[in-house]
Formats: C-alpha cells, structure tokens, sequence
C-alpha cells in the first residue's frame, strides 16, 4: 500500500467483518499499492479485486497463492519485488506460484515474473496447480466466443473478448501434495466446488489458510446460471475440512481477510451450513417426485445465514444453486413432458399472442402486473410479447421497462447482468439505437462497460444502466 497503514487496513477488515463497512474500498482498490499488506512476519498481502498472498519462506525465497488478473499484474510484480528486497536484504526470487483454480482473475500475473527472470537469466517461477486446470485452459480456448458473450452479458461489458492465451501451469497434482520451501511447508488439497480444479493451500508453521474461491465473502458462487458445473456437497465438505486445520489467519480469493481462529471457524462452518441446507432440502424435494419449479419455490435458506456479511447473496444465490444441484443430481430435463421436447420459443410465443389477441395486449398485461409489483409474472408476459412481436416498438418499451425494473430489485450481478442486458435489448428496438448506447446511457453503465469492479453489499445509485428506472439501488459485483 501507498497511502495506508497496516492497522488503517486492518481495522476496515474488522468493520467489514462487523457489517459496518462494505467490500467496495478493498474491491475498487483503494488499499492496492506497490507494497503488498503484511500481515505476519513471513505473510504478504495483495489486496485487490482479486488478492494474492505471498510467502517469504527464508531460505528458499518466494512462494506465490494466485496471481490476480491482467490489470494487477504489473503492480503485483512491484509490490512483491518490494517485499522480497525488504530491509535491503539480498533480493529473494519467486520460486513457485500455486493457482488455486483456473479462472482468468486468478492465473495472468505470472507473466511480468517470467520476463524478469528471463532478463536476469534465473529460473523462472514453477507455477502448481491441480491437473483439471489445463483442461480447463483448453476449453476456455475452445469456448473463447461463448465465454465472451455470456460475461459481456454478466458484467454489462460490451467489448469484452475473452483470451486464448494461458500460462499452463509446469507440475500438477491429483489429490495432494505437499511443497516444501525454506521454513515453510505448503499444503495443496484438491476439493471441488465452485469449480472442478480447486485448491485449498495450508501453511501449518502459520496456521494460515488461502481458500482460493472456496471462500469469497459472499454465498457461494454454487449456481453461476451461465457458467458451467458447480459443485456445492463438495464444496461443503471442503469447508468443513478446511475449518478442522484450526486456521488463525484465512485469506481468500476474493475480499478481505479473516484474522483469529474463531472468526474463521465461524466464517467456514456458516459458509458449509448453507451448502448443506440447500442440498439437503432440494435432495429430499426431489426425492418425493417433484418436478424442479416446484423444488426451486420452495427451497428456503436460513434468513439468519444470509444476513452474515460474508454470506450476502451479492454474486450468486441459492435459487441458482437449487437449479445447479438439480442439473448434478438429475439431467436438464424439469419433468414438465412440454419441456422435452419443445416447439421453437418465437412459435409458441405467436400462438400465445394470438390467443391473447395480439402481442400488444401481452405487452399491457405485462405492464399491469409491472404496477402490481409481480416482477416474475410480468417477465414471462413481457417475454412472450417480444418473441412474437420482436419488431414492435411499444411491446419492446415494455419489455424494457419490465427488465430494468427487475434488475434494480436483484441483489446478485448474475441476475442484475441478465436482466441489464435484456432491457438493454429492447431499449435498443425502443429508441432505434443499438445495444452499446443503451447499456451506457447511466454513469453505472458506463463504469460496468469499462470493467469497473464491485463485489458485495455496496451502492449502485443509477439501478439499471438502460430503459425506465426507478432509481433504487442494488449491489451489484463482478468475478469472472
């Protein structure tokens, strides 16, 4: 850090621990510098959207947890190159850097370490990782297109391009594996939950646990409805595995640490409790035969869960996870037999329509049940207009309408970014613009579409980024 203390920064983390204070100042980076955060004698800390933290093993120089993404990697290589010249000791090399997954804002701050080293003629840094990281390099080759369009769509990022190139990690392991640098010991324990490839990393010499994404200051990200299979029963035996290491010190992928070893106990038995009510009441809905509609309205979520302030449904939420533990336990089909095989969208919609008397009265039905306050019914109505009248600049006002407004009553930025991006769409059919213009017509929008970062409880005062607004605020967030 710059322009903060390490007791200014410890003492935001305790008021977010707290519920007093949001996420948005570590989020945003106001506390990412050129000097990384120490939190113990042998611990760095680079807090930004997503964090690193680096270990001076002595001996042995420097072992990196993550390496954030491609905007931080220039700062990471400075501040680190700072820590390990502390004091004006000898410099100590990056000797290995430990992915704790494969998402793209956890693995693109190798590169500047592998210029230094190849300018200094010393051996690069080996980067470990589990043995499903690579594969998922290849698929996010494979998927770059779809990849892009689905978190442009996520994150209200227009020009966004998803990358096809990737540092492959150089030693993999399957279920553990235990490094050992200088004075310390590095402990790799594969789990699956938010993603297939996931790595917990334990320092016991420092009781101190980086959880990658298995632990991200929000509900877990179980449910991401665009992205591919989560795992939650893993992900809470991962949680309540890690919560037996006795952790004094937890630093995650994503937000501030934790410091004491019950908060942390506290933060990972929460975080397992509610994984586990969720698989516990979908297993046992679809157990009794029902068919998945029925599962997801009645799955509840301890209210008392989500009011902890690591545990806010700010990214994801549980209705997402119902529907992901349903796509793990039982196939894609709902059990709705119209479902299975079904006539194209855009016909039904005109038989609907016609029936209705017309893709306009949909569109008026939709907006009185907008005034009502019956935001999903109004969707479906709003929907089926669109479908049937796509060219329609009265039914695409509504629609709009009907989206905007849902987005600015969501709490998750899967939700908010899906909604945006369709009020958006018809915004565009509205006012004979395109779908740029309308994303970036507020100043929320045009900080979204140029990869502005915020994860968590925090004020996002313009609401919708496009069509008719009603001004409340949401949180809104961004991961990858």
């Amino acid at each position: 850090m710059t322009q903060h203390s390490l007791d200014d920064y410890l003492a935001y983390v305790d008021r977010v621990w707290q519920g007093q204070d949001t996420l948005l100042a570590h989020l945003s980076g106001a506390y990412t510098g050129d000097a990384l955060v120490r939190i113990g004698e042998q611990t760095g800390f680079f807090p930004a959207f997503a964090n690193v933290a680096v270990f001076d093993t002595g001996s042995d120089g420097l072992v990196l947890v993550d390496s954030g993404d491609v905007r931080t990697a220039r700062r990471l290589h400075t501040a680190v190159t700072a820590f390990g010249t502390a004091d004006g000791a000898p410099r100590k090399d990056v000797r290995s850097v430990v992915y704790t997954h494969g998402h793209v804002d956890h693995v693109f701050g190798v590169a500047p370490f592998d210029e230094d080293a190849r300018a200094r003629g010393v051996a690069a840094p080996e980067v470990v990782a589990h043995e499903a990281v690579a594969a998922r390099f290849d698929r996010y080759t494979e998927t770059a297109g779809y990849n892009s369009w689905i978190n442009r769509r996520q994150f209200g990022v227009p020009s966004l391009n998803w990358p096809t190139r990737y540092r492959y990690p150089d030693t993999t392991y399957r279920d553990r594996l235990t490094l050992r640098h200088g004075d310390l010991t590095f402990e790799l324990f594969h789990a699956r939950g938010e993603t297939d490839d996931a790595t917990y990393v334990w320092v016991p010499e420092l009781k101190t646990l980086c959880t990658g994404d298995l632990f991200i200051w929000n509900s877990p990200n179980a449910g991401n409805p665009q992205k591919v299979q989560r795992y939650p029963e893993d992900w809470a035996r991962a949680l309540r595995a890690m919560a037996e290491l006795g952790a004094e010190v937890l630093l995650p992928g994503h937000g501030v640490p934790i410091v004491g070893a019950p908060r942390v106990a506290q933060a990972l038995g929460d975080s397992a409790e509610l994984l586990e009510s969720l698989c516990t009441q979908t297993r046992e809905l679809m157990n009794a035969g029902l068919r998945l509609d029925e599962v997801l309205h009645r799955v509840r979520v301890p209210a008392e869960l989500l009011a902890k302030p690591y545990l806010h449904p700010a990214y994801d939420e549980p209705e997402f996870v119902v529907r992901n533990l349903w796509r793990l336990w039982g196939g894609w089909y709902d059990q709705n037999p119209a479902h299975l095989k079904p006539a194209p969208e855009a016909e039904l919609a005109a038989e609907l329509a016609e029936a209705a008397g017309g893709a306009a009265v949909l569109a008026g039905r939709a907006a009185d049940l907008l005034g009502r306050g019956e935001l999903r019914l109004a969707s479906h109505l709003a929907e089926t207009a669109a479908l049937a009248a796509p060219e329609d600049r009265e039914v695409a006002r509504v629609r709009a309408e009907v989206y905007a407004k849902r987005a600015a009553a969501e709490t998750s930025t899967m939700a908010q970014g899906v909604f945006r991006w369709a009020a958006a769409e018809s915004a565009a059919v509205a006012e004979g613009s395109d779908l740029t213009t309308e994303l970036t017509r507020s100043e929320g929008g045009r900080r979204r579409a140029a990869g502005g970062i915020a994860v968590g409880v925090v004020a996002d005062a313009d609401g919708c980024s496009c069509g008719p607004s009603d001004g409340s605020g949401a949180a809104a967030g961004r991961l990858r």
